[in-house]
């Protein structure tokens, strides 16, 4: 867990947590923070278990920590955030210490974690995708009945 550290001290990591918090300062639907990367994690730990999928804890925690870090591009430029996100994590994974491959690993997870594709795959990629979509909650959102998604895609009942 100490690349993971790495990755929570990083200036530019910390640079782009910062410009999304401040889009979505007025937001009222769910926010892509330090609480949502933390739950993708942790959500994402219990899956690996329950599946018995082989991911070790620093690259969940890693991919994680960087699946929306695209969220900014997004906001002022239109591109897709998952994409956006695959672009902008390799350097800091590099500046982290991460081997090319796991950068590899990490990024193909980061630009699949919206598509619906990769749901059941027992992998890194798998993981991350059901973990984010586990993650919300909107069993205790004031903004449920305003969101976007269809009910079927809500969380209204706990499961993690």
């Amino acid at each position: 867990m100490e690349r993971v550290n790495r990755i929570l001290q990083n200036d530019r990591f910390l640079s782009y947590v910062h410009e999304i918090a401040v889009l979505e300062k007025e937001r009222i639907f769910c926010k892509h923070n330090m609480e949502h990367f933390l739950a993708v994690a942790r959500i994402g730990m219990e899956l690996s278990h329950e599946e018995g999928v082989t991911v070790s804890k620093g690259m969940l925690y890693a991919t994680a920590l960087l699946h929306d870090v695209g969220r900014g591009v997004q906001y002022m430029t239109g591109e897709e955030h998952e994409i956006a996100g695959s672009k902008i994590a390799p350097d800091i994974l590099m500046e982290c210490g991460y081997k090319q491959e796991e950068i590899e690993e990490i990024c193909e997870a980061i630009a699949a974690h919206r598509d619906s594709s990769v749901r059941k795959e027992q992998n890194l990629k798998g993981i991350l995708y059901r973990a984010d979509k586990l993650s919300r909650g909107c069993y205790y959102c004031d903004a449920v009945k305003e969101c976007h998604k269809a009910d079927a895609k809500k969380n209204l009942r706990l499961e993690y």
